[in-house]
C-alpha cells in the first residue's frame, strides 16, 4: 500500500453516512475510491455536480462529468447538477459538513496554506478559501514531507488559506488534531513509530503516553452510524 492510498483509506473513515463532503483537486479524490456506496456520502463538487462518484472505467468517461480540477468522474443515482452560485451557497452557508483539502503547509495553530506553489503560477485559491471558513469540519489529506522538508511547521511561511483552524491532519505518518494546546498526535500509520514521526515534523506535537495504530480498512455500517 503506498502513501497516497494509506492516507485516502484513513480519511475515508472519517466520513460518515448521509454527510454533504467537498472532495479537493488531487490526493483528495482519491477518497471517495474508499467510500463503501451503501454509506450514502453525498460528495459535492464546486463546479456544480452533488452525488460525485469515483472516476469512470477506461472509455466510460463522460466530457461533461469532471470534478474542479478536470479529472473524469461518475454520478451516482439521485446525483443533482447545480450552478456555482449554488454550488457556493452550499459551502459559504455552512451546509456541507466536511471537506477533505490538500496542504501545502500546516502549522501549529492549526492553520492552512494550500494554494500558493513556490515556483510556478497558479490562478488562484479557487474555492479553498471558502471552504476551509464554511465547512463544518476540515480535513487536510497530505504526505508529511516534500522533498525532505517536512509540512508540518511551527509557523506557515506560505500564504495562508484562512484564519480558522483546520480540524485534523492525515498523512502516511500519522493522524495529527490541531487543538487549543496545540498539535495532538492520534495515531501512527502501521508500522511507524512515534520517533520517526517527531523526526518528519518541525512542529511541536503533544504525545499521549498511547499512540494507537491507525485502522485502514473500512468501518461497518452500524459503526459508521454510530459515530454520526
Amino acid at each position: 500500500m503506498d502513501a497516497l492510498e494509506i492516507i485516502q483509506r484513513r480519511v475515508a473513515r472519517e466520513l460518515n453516512p448521509g454527510t454533504l463532503v467537498n472532495l479537493g483537486i488531487g490526493l483528495p479524490t482519491g477518497v471517495s475510491r474508499f467510500v463503501p456506496t451503501e454509506h450514502s456520502v453525498f460528495f459535492q463538487s464546486e463546479n456544480g455536480i452533488i452525488g460525485m462518484g469515483a472516476r469512470p472505467p477506461e472509455g466510460m468517461e463522460d466530457e461533461d462529468l469532471t470534478d474542479a480540477g478536470g479529472g473524469f468522474v461518475s454520478a451516482l443515482p439521485g446525483a443533482a447538477t447545480i450552478d456555482s452560485a449554488v454550488s457556493f451557497g452550499l459551502i459559504r452557508g455552512g451546509h456541507v459538513d466536511a471537506t477533505v483539502l490538500g496542504g501545502l503547509e500546516v502549522d501549529e495553530n492549526g492553520q492552512l496554506a494550500n494554494w500558493v506553489v513556490p515556483g510556478k503560477m497558479v490562478p488562484g485559491m479557487g474555492g479553498a478559501m471558502d471552504l476551509v471558513t464554511g465547512a463544518r469540519r476540515v480535513i487536510v489529506a497530505m504526505q508529511h514531507t516534500a522533498r525532505g522538508r517536512p509540512k508540518i511547521v511551527p509557523k506557515c511561511t506560505l500564504p495562508l488559506t484562512s484564519l480558522r483552524r483546520v480540524t485534523l491532519i492525515v498523512t502516511e505518518l500519522a493522524v495529527i488534531e490541531p487543538t487549543d494546546n496545540g498539535l495532538v498526535l492520534r495515531e501512527r500509520a502501521p508500522g511507524i513509530v512515534v520517533d520517526t514521526i517527531i523526526e518528519n515534523t518541525t512542529a511541536k506535537l503533544h504525545v499521549p503516553d498511547v499512540v494507537p495504530e491507525m485502522v485502514l480498512s473500512q468501518r461497518s455500517l452500524e459503526e459508521a452510524r454510530a459515530a454520526a
